[in-house]
């Protein structure tokens, strides 16, 4: 077979497959997860504006039975469950229970601790609103 007529052949072949392809154009879709002003537990949401900000993001993965600690946030962060199960609680005995696929927009300046109460481990993506250097988590005494 002479060279063009095999690279004519080749070329329709491939133009077949590609046009008869049984897979739809792919479509980009955009689902509303969450739209709030205030915090799980109703505090409305703030910004530090008199510094730098910074925008962190941290996959945090709570073994089995695990727990955070008590421990408080002292910027917005806002989180999507991947896996497991978590309850989150408040000193004041308010419990947040939350699933794989839950959006969570976190409490701010509130002690809370985070338990692992499935049986796999908790993966969650969480991404903070912080000031340039400042902290995220700090530990309750």
């Amino acid at each position: 077979m002479n060279k063009q007529l095999y690279i004519a052949l080749l070329c329709l072949g491939l133009n077949a497959c590609a046009s008869t392809s049984d897979h739809p154009a792919a479509t980009v879709t955009s689902t509303k997860l969450l739209q709030t002003t205030t915090t799980w537990d109703g505090k409305a949401i703030h910004y530090p504006i008199t510094q730098t900000p910074e925008v962190t993001a941290l996959m945090i993965e709570i073994p089995v039975n695990a727990e955070t600690g008590w421990h408080h946030h002292p910027v917005p962060s806002f989180a999507m469950i991947l896996e497991g199960a978590l309850d989150v609680a408040l000193k004041d005995g308010s419990i947040n229970h939350l699933k794989a696929g839950d959006p969570l927009v976190e409490v701010v300046d509130t002690a809370h601790n985070g338990r692992n109460t499935g049986n796999v481990p908790v993966k969650i993506m969480v991404f903070y609103t912080g000031v340039l250097n400042g902290p995220l988590t700090i530990k309750e005494p």
